[in-house]
């Protein structure tokens, strides 16, 4: 099992599906969880105390709304002094709405794009002093199987996830000579909540579909996110920067 005992993580969108899975297989291998999400969501404070209780690792819920970035900033500056450094940061939190592009207005448009990626921007720069001063750092952003260009109705989002990559590139560039990797992954259609909520009119017709384009003909799981980032966060991929790595199934 993996150890990463002692390790301060701030994870963003950690009362999603996604988000959930991450907190439970990082919390096992020992880590100190920050766990971000919206200020109105419910249950934060109970899944905290259940991760903390079940492995016996410090774990707290943050309110915070992304869309709000200087908010967002100043929030990660304060963990990050509070506990002595976060030394990894996973931005996973992010808005999907699924329409045609014609639908969306500016307004949505933009929130998508300052949740799902400005506001890693926001975070990155709260975290990276402290990450640069240790000469030691891991970022992980996410980015989706949707960036490759065969699904229709989620242009803010897919834009949005273009921009993620872009700041992997690029970061893993600028903090690589201070000791900090930056890499991102890329989920397929993992089952989810937001999957039911999105497609909870057709959800037996977009099943199906996913499995016709999939190589590997069964769904991803929650889990196989967790255990990639998971990887990405520990020792064994300190050599590994830069990277998009996907878990889609094969597409």
């Amino acid at each position: 099992m993996t150890t990463l005992a002692g390790k301060n993580v701030l994870l963003t969108g950690a009362l999603g599906t996604l988000g959930r899975a991450q907190a439970d297989i990082l919390a096992k291998a020992g880590t100190n969880l920050f766990l971000l999400d919206r200020p109105d969501a419910e249950g934060g404070e109970a899944f905290a105390a259940g991760i903390a209780a079940k492995h016996g690792v410090a774990s707290s819920y943050v309110g915070q709304d992304l869309n709000d970035l200087s908010g967002t900033q100043a929030r990660g500056e304060a963990l990050s002094e509070s506990s002595g450094g976060i030394d990894i940061l996973i931005n996973n939190a992010a808005l999907i709405i699924n329409k045609p592009f014609e639908a969306f207005s500016l307004e949505e448009y933009e929130d998508q794009l300052r949740v799902n990626s400005a506001a890693a921007f926001a975070l990155t720069r709260a975290v990276a002093a402290q990450m640069k001063q240790k000469r030691y750092g891991k970022i992980v952003n996410f980015c989706s199987v949707t960036l490759n260009g065969r699904w229709d109705g989620y242009v803010p989002y897919v834009a949005s996830k273009g921009a993620m990559l872009g700041l992997t590139k690029t970061l893993a560039r600028e903090l690589g000579a201070h000791g900090v990797r930056v890499n991102a992954v890329s989920p397929g259609a993992v089952v989810s909540d937001a999957e039911r909520r999105v497609f909870a009119d057709r959800l037996q017709e977009y099943n199906d579909w996913i499995l016709e384009n999939q190589c590997l003909k069964s769904r991803i799981e929650p889990r196989h996110v967790a255990e990639l980032v998971l990887f990405l966060v520990s020792p064994a991929s300190d050599m590994i920067t830069g990277q998009n790595i996907h878990v889609d199934g094969g597409w």
